[in-house]
């Protein structure tokens, strides 16, 4: 049982479907998530969640995934840059775009780098990326990014002494299957869009007696 709601019957009813429709999304949000916090227990990735919400909706599904055992992800595009290839294609090439967000970003904005190979993470690292998303590699690529990664802050202070820490997410069409695998490469985070819009809802009804 999850709650007692003593209230006028018209009322109850009026609103009875509404009630359950979201309390069973949510509660499925949150039972999906466990799930994926579970399958990389031992590990020190945490699992996010994306902007793949529902509208109207966001606060509270990015609630359900705490509840759940992860962890929100930036809320809108403004509580963090992230640069992605559309954006390095329309804006000149990554130096160009990672310049002038470095150089335009809000106080406390980490500047994040979408790469798909190699030879992109290379470029971010060189040009001053502060956080990296590794997008749709498979396991073995991530840890070969990941293990790169450290290798540029190598012989750094460490983070409590201000040293550098580059954050690494994985993304991109990673499974409950495939989380374990991924979050052993020792990345930090990753995000699974699913959570939020493939979450299947839970199993909730209402039982009404009369006093």
């Amino acid at each position: 049982m999850l709650a007692v709601i003593r209230h006028n019957a018209r009322a109850l009813l009026s609103c009875e479907r509404v009630i359950l429709n979201l309390m069973q999304h949510l509660s499925g949000v949150a039972t999906l998530t466990r799930q994926f916090a579970d399958a990389i227990q031992g590990t020190h990735a945490h699992v996010l969640d994306t902007r793949k919400t529902v509208p109207g909706l966001r606060v509270l599904e990015k609630y359900a995934v705490m509840c759940g055992g992860g962890t929100n992800h930036r809320i809108d595009l403004a509580s963090g840059i992230l640069i992605k290839n559309n954006h390095i294609a329309l804006g000149g090439g990554l130096p160009t775009v990672l310049t002038r967000a470095l150089e335009r970003r809000k106080k406390g904005q980490r500047v994040q780098v979408e790469v798909r190979t190699s030879q992109e993470l290379e470029e971010a690292l060189k040009y001053g990326a502060e956080a990296i998303l590794l997008d749709n590699m498979s396991p073995k690529e991530v840890k070969q990014s990941v293990e790169r990664i450290r290798r540029e802050t190598a012989g750094e202070l460490p983070v409590e002494q201000g040293g550098r820490w580059i954050p690494t997410e994985a993304s991109g069409g990673i499974r409950l299957e495939t989380i374990r695998s991924y979050a052993e490469t020792g990345v930090d985070f990753i995000s699974v869009g699913a959570l939020t819009h493939s979450a299947k809802a839970a199993d909730i009804s209402m039982t009404i007696t009369a006093e």
